[in-house]
């Protein structure tokens, strides 16, 4: 981190935080932007969710052994002491790094879970939570496309209307992050990109955050998404809501229209 702390001095604003992400490894640039999110008053819950809700179980193992080879702390235990909660607990469960990654679809299984979500949400007065946790956690993805199709069903509802429905802040942020992510990664960070650049002024923790962690890693995807999504391209958004070196260190990796 030595360089880095050298930068912070020479560089500043915007510009600053997009080289310093490019100098880092992905899971040690995720360390620090949790770290960041979590230190000091208040908490970004934003990064939690983007960070926790969209990388595979090795890469949060890897993050959470460099949040704790850099910071001397436990990453579970920074969430802890600075979330509450079901949102906590979520949070929690993804920091297990134990969701099941294969691409077996056990189809009983997947009537019987998309039937407990109904009945733990939609069906009934209140929310029970915990089934929408035990779901959406820990099956992988190829089953819970099988179990959003059957919830349809039951429900007469996407999942994310329920979601919507049953839910409010940050719960309904993981969620939400989680079910999208799971959909398509690459559109889900699109939405999140285009929300941090439309109306007035620019969330650019959001929007340096993905362009700088995703550049190698499915940048084309998402490029191609945002287009599909929103008529526009990448390119031309970030060129209309960004300016100086700042605008152009953002462009290169965006990598052109």
């Amino acid at each position: 981190m030595e360089l880095a702390d050298e930068l912070s001095s020479e560089l500043s604003g915007n510009f600053r935080c997009v080289v310093l992400g490019l100098l880092m490894l992905a899971p040690v640039y995720d360390a620090y932007e949790l770290r960041n999110a979590i230190k000091g008053a208040g908490t970004e819950e934003a990064c939690l969710v983007d960070i926790l809700a969209s990388r595979s179980n090795a890469e949060i193992r890897a993050i959470s052994a460099i949040y704790k080879q850099e910071y001397g702390k436990d990453l579970e235990d920074d969430v802890c002491g600075d979330t509450s909660g079901m949102f906590q607990r979520v949070l929690v469960s993804l920091l297990t790094a134990g969701r099941d990654e294969g691409d077996t679809m056990d189809e009983a299984q997947a009537v019987q879970d998309a039937k407990e979500i109904y009945e733990a949400g939609e069906a009934r007065w209140g929310t029970d939570e915990v089934k929408f946790l035990t779901v959406l956690c820990v099956r992988n993805r190829n089953h819970l496309l099988r179990v959003f199709q059957e919830y349809q069903k039951i429900s007469g509802r996407d999942i994310e209307e329920s979601i919507k429905r049953e839910m409010s802040g940050c719960l309904e942020s993981v969620f939400l992050a989680i079910v999208k992510c799971m959909r398509n990664k690459p559109a889900f960070f699109a939405e999140r990109l285009y929300k941090s650049m439309k109306g007035l002024g620019t969330t650019d923790s959001v929007l340096i955050r993905i362009m700088v962690a995703r550049a190698e890693i499915d940048m084309l995807d998402i490029k191609a998404e945002f287009l599909k999504m929103y008529g526009k391209t990448l390119y031309s958004f970030i060129k209309g809501d960004t300016s100086g070196d700042y605008r152009k260190i953002l462009l290169e990796l965006c990598g052109g229209e």
